[in-house]
Order: structure tokens, then C-alpha cells, then sequence
């Protein structure tokens, strides 16, 4: 699903956020990426995103060569990713209804498929009793699991989800972890970025440590 191959992104100011950076996530596979703050996790989402551009390096998403995509085709790109933020980024004056919808209005999807679709996404996180509220009236890990009905709507081959349980308690941490692990038993390859060590034990995954913008450890399942 994912091949990233001597990777480096460095910065105007001489600021080296990635230094040859190389690994592969299987299609299916649920991933952590770790590492403390300034190790690049951001910086290598973005890059999957094509948010950024890499100073050097290869990056294959799904068979697709990410730094050579046509600009045209990068919006068929991140339609195939769904992203998860630590921040939620939802729209506040939006219901979770609402919210959820919007990416398949953007898509062009008829208004009748967009509301059943968003549903049964906020039905799959346990929020169809929720659906006519907004955002401030929802707890943070309701809106967190929102953002995720939001992130999986479309079916997206690749999840990806950058510290989504930085604003939350433990608990609501555990219960983000285990939709994701839901969303990944369907098929979706998951790759969650966090500096939550705790919770990377509790699940039991794959782990790719970076430390100042290089890969210092990729660590098996348990």
C-alpha cells in the first residue's frame, strides 16, 4: 500500500525535518509511527498527502508515484485517504450530519446518498443519536469520532490519523484506538502518527520510531 524510499524534506531556512527515510506499510496493515515532537510524523503525512513535496527521495501510495502525480490528479489522490486530526477540524456551524456529508458533497455525490452514506458512517462510531447536533455541544471524544464517520465515508484505502488522541483522557483514547482497529479489520490499512507510547503497547502493532528525522527502529507486532 505504502513504499517510501529515501525520503529527505529539508527547508528554505536549513531545517531537516526527514533524513532518508525508507520503509513499506502492507496493504491491510495497522501501523504506528513514533517519535517525540520535531521527529517528523507530521512532515510524513503531509508528504503521503501530497501536501508537501519531498527535496528528494520516492514515495508510492497504493501504486501511485505520489512526487510525480500530475496536479490534476492529486484531488483522485487524497479521495482515497481518509485523515484524522488531532484538532478535529470540524466545521462549527455544521451539524455531525452535516460535517460528515460534506466530503461526498465535495465529491458530487447526490444529496439523498450523502445523508443515508453519512449515517451509517455516524451509525459505525455510535453517534446516529447525535446526528442533528453541532460541534460545541459534543464531547471532545464525540467530536473526535465524528472526524473519523468524516475520515471513512468514502471507503478510503489508506486511514491516516495524526496524534487523534492528543486532546483526549486515556479511556476516550483506548475507545479512538479500538474504531480504529474496527476500520482496519474491513480492510483499510491504518497508519496512526503519536508520541502516546502507553497506547502503542496497548495495541500491539507495528511501530516505526523516527528520531530526529530518521527511521531509528521498525518494531513487529507483539
Amino acid at each position: 500500500m505504502i513504499k517510501i524510499a529515501h525520503l529527505t524534506k529539508s527547508y528554505a531556512e536549513g531545517a531537516v525535518a526527514l533524513r532518508d527515510v525508507s520503509f513499506e506499510v502492507s496493504r491491510g496493515e495497522f501501523v504506528f509511527i513514533t517519535g517525540p515532537s520535531g521527529s517528523g510524523k507530521s512532515t510524513l503525512l503531509r508528504l503521503l498527502l501530497r501536501r508537501e513535496l519531498p527535496t528528494a527521495g520516492q514515495i508510492l501510495v497504493n501504486g501511485r508515484n505520489v512526487v510525480a502525480l500530475p496536479a490534476k490528479k492529486v484531488p483522485e489522490l487524497r479521495r482515497s485517504i481518509g485523515v484524522v486530526f488531532q484538532d478535529f477540524k470540524l466545521i462549527r456551524r455544521k451539524t455531525a450530519l452535516e460535517n460528515v456529508a460534506y466530503v461526498l458533497n465535495v465529491a458530487g455525490i447526490p444529496r439523498t446518498e450523502q445523508k443515508r452514506r453519512a449515517y451509517l458512517a455516524l451509525k459505525g462510531v455510535g453517534l446516529q443519536h447525535r446526528l442533528n447536533v453541532t460541534p460545541d455541544v459534543l464531547s471532545g471524544g464525540e467530536q473526535q469520532r465524528v472526524a473519523i464517520a468524516r475520515a471513512v465515508v468514502n471507503d478510503p484505502e489508506l486511514l491516516l490519523a495524526d496524534e487523534p488522541t492528543g486532546n483526549l483522557d486515556p479511556d476516550l483514547a483506548v475507545e479512538i484506538m479500538r474504531l480504529f482497529r474496527e476500520i482496519n479489520s474491513r480492510g483499510t490499512t491504518v497508519v496512526v502518527a503519536t508520541h502516546d507510547r502507553d497506547l502503542i503497547r496497548r495495541m500491539q502493532r507495528r511501530t516505526i520510531m523516527l528520531d530526529h528525522g530518521k527511521v531509528s527502529e521498525s518494531v513487529a507486532t507483539a
